[in-house]
């Protein structure tokens, strides 16, 4: 767990106080982890304050309208390969093709949600993301309507870092040389 941010740090565990670069001159933080912030919403997901309530009905809104018009752009693929006439087990392909895809990247994006991603799943299936875009912002879009997307996994490893960090320090307070001895 990184100080910092309280979540997992991709290089492993460092030192408290200690940055990437090496140690800080600061020292450890007074206060603990600090949230980590996510897309769109900085760290306004903690208290929900600073318009998150705003942010969250903006992100609905961008994200619906993005799948809307993606729709629209692979409705304008479809008709140039009708005019093409490259018969009808192309399209049925091309249509198949993006529907799978497409279901696969809003499972594959709504998991992420509830879950932090296997990186080297995510890197192999980065191709297949790519094509069913539109159901991952149907999956954002969706989840904007309850909560800022990845709140709930951000709220919980913040609160299980705050619960340690509040551990670890009340486990050091006191005067040792006033330790009971057994």
């Amino acid at each position: 767990m990184s100080a910092e941010t309280g979540t997992p740090s991709p290089k492993g565990p460092r030192p408290q106080g200690a940055s990437p670069d090496g140690p800080s001159p600061q020292g450890p933080s007074p206060d603990g982890p600090r949230p980590e912030p996510l897309r769109f919403f900085g760290t306004t997901w903690l208290n929900h304050d600073s318009g998150y309530t705003t942010r969250r009905v903006a992100v609905a809104a961008g994200s619906l309208a993005a799948a809307v018009a993606s729709c629209l752009v692979l409705r304008l693929a479809y008709q140039g390969l009708q005019i093409a006439a490259i018969g009808g087990f192309v399209s049925l392909l091309m249509i198949v093709m993006f529907a799978v895809c497409s279901a696969m990247a809003f499972r594959h994006t709504w998991d992420g949600f509830t879950s932090r991603p296997d990186l080297d799943r995510q890197a192999s299936l980065r191709g297949l993301l790519s094509i069913g875009f539109v159901g991952s912002l149907l999956a954002y879009f969706l989840r904007s309507l309850t909560e800022a997307p990845g709140e709930k996994l951000h709220r919980a490893e913040y609160e299980s870092a705050r619960r340690q960090y509040e551990k670890r320090t009340t486990r050091r307070s006191g005067n040792p040389s006033r330790k009971r001895r057994a």
